[in-house]
This record gives structure tokens, sequence and C-alpha cells, in this order.
């Protein structure tokens, strides 16, 4: 039988070894998720300065929206994805389901809200702080947006670094519309759960092992980088 301890250096073996099907479900995964926090930043960024700077009817509506699907649980925005790429679905034909196509969409719709509402909070503020500036200049609001994200780049890296957070680490919404598929659509959290269920213990703490020292990592960079920004705005 095996001991945890056997368990352990087993998977310290593993991941010292470059394990074949370890290494390929990580780097399905990296993908997965960069793509995902890449085309979320794309649009949430500009939606969050502008939510940030314009006043329209609706607009603490959009922002109360924003706030609470920040705590969309995963599985429920898996379904929505789910229903919407099934063959009964409106985007059925696409032929998009069980893909690593449908998992960015998935990660998408759960890391959007977060870069949006935390991008309009850092905006908001630091268009309170240089409005008179900026006017003075005779910027319109839309030319502000660059100018505003530009000087709030670093708080805003921190801010895209806790979207791949929330997408890495993310098991839910991808086990729907990934389907879990090995050498398809499997990634960390998906197999962790896998080869949990089958008595892989080796290949689950290894897994495990990636995954936490993946978020560690994110989290010394986003703290590294709020320092940075602190020491250097004074």
């Amino acid at each position: 039988m095996l001991t945890s301890d056997n368990a352990f250096s087993t998977a310290l073996a593993l991941i010292l070894s470059m394990d074949s099907a370890l290494i390929s479900i990580v780097v399905l995964s990296l993908q997965v998720s960069l793509m995902a926090v890449f085309v979320a930043s794309l649009l949430a960024l500009p939606l969050g300065a502008a939510l940030a700077l314009w006043r329209f009817p609706g607009r603490n509506v959009v922002i109360i929206a924003l706030n609470a699907l920040m705590g969309l649980p995963p599985v429920v925005a898996g379904l929505c994805v789910y229903l919407l790429l099934s063959r009964a679905g409106p985007l059925g034909e696409w032929g998009l389901l069980f893909t690593p196509t449908a998992m960015v969409i998935a990660q998408v719709i759960l890391v959007l809200p977060i870069i949006a509402a935390l991008t309009r909070q850092q905006v908001e503020a630091l268009h309170g702080e240089y409005a008179e500036q900026l006017n003075s200049l005779g910027l319109t609001r839309s030319r502000m947006i660059p100018t505003l994200l530009w000087d709030a780049r670093f708080a805003l890296l921190t801010v895209i670094l806790a979207g791949f957070g929330r997408a890495s680490a993310e098991v839910g919404a991808v086990m729907i519309v990934g389907g879990n598929i090995d050498g398809v659509t499997r990634v960390m959290t998906t197999s962790i759960v896998l080869e949990t269920s089958k008595g892989n213990l080796p290949m689950a703490l290894g897994l495990g092992i990636i995954l936490l020292s993946l978020v560690t990592m994110i989290n010394a960079i986003a703290h590294t980088i709020g320092e940075t920004a602190k020491r250097r705005m004074g």
C-alpha cells in the first residue's frame, strides 16, 4: 500500500524527471489560462475604465452586476457556456464543446468581471486625483482612458495576475465544458480530481505541488509589483 511519504517522494520524482504526461497537462493548463486572461484583459480594461469615466443611466446597475459576478460560481459559468455550445444551443454548430476553446470561454466569463470591476476602482481613483489636470489639457474622456490605464499600469498588473490566479485554479467550469478528456482538455485542476478518485496519489500530488507553486509565484509577483509601484509613486 502506498503511504503518504512514498506518494510525496514519487510525486517529486515525477516532477524532477519531467514526466511527459504531467508536463503536457501543465502546458495545456497554462495555455488555456493565459489565453483566457489575455482575452479577458482586452475586454475588461477598457470596460472598467469607461465605467469609471462616464456617467449614464443604469451605470450603478452595471457596477453592481460586475461586483456580483466577481463571485460567480464556476459551475454556473460552466453550465451557461455548456448550454450555449451544446448541439441544441445557439452556438452548437461551431463544435466548440469539449475543446480548449470552450474552456477559454468559460474562464473569460469568470475572469472578466474581476478585472473590469477592479480596473474601474483604480481608474476612478486616479481620475479623481488628476481630473483638473486632464481637463486643462483638453482631453476628452475617450482620450483619457489610455492615459489613465498607463498611469495605473502597476496596479492593473496585479489585477491581471489576480485574474490569472482565479483562472489557473478553476475546476468546475472547465470540467463541465472541457469534459476532462485525456490529452485534449485535461488540465491540472481536473487531473487532480480524477487522479485522486483513481487513487493515483503521486500524479495528483505532483500536479498539486506545481499548482501551489504557480499560485505562490503569482502572489509573489503581484506583491513585488505592488511594492514597486508604491515606492515609485512615493
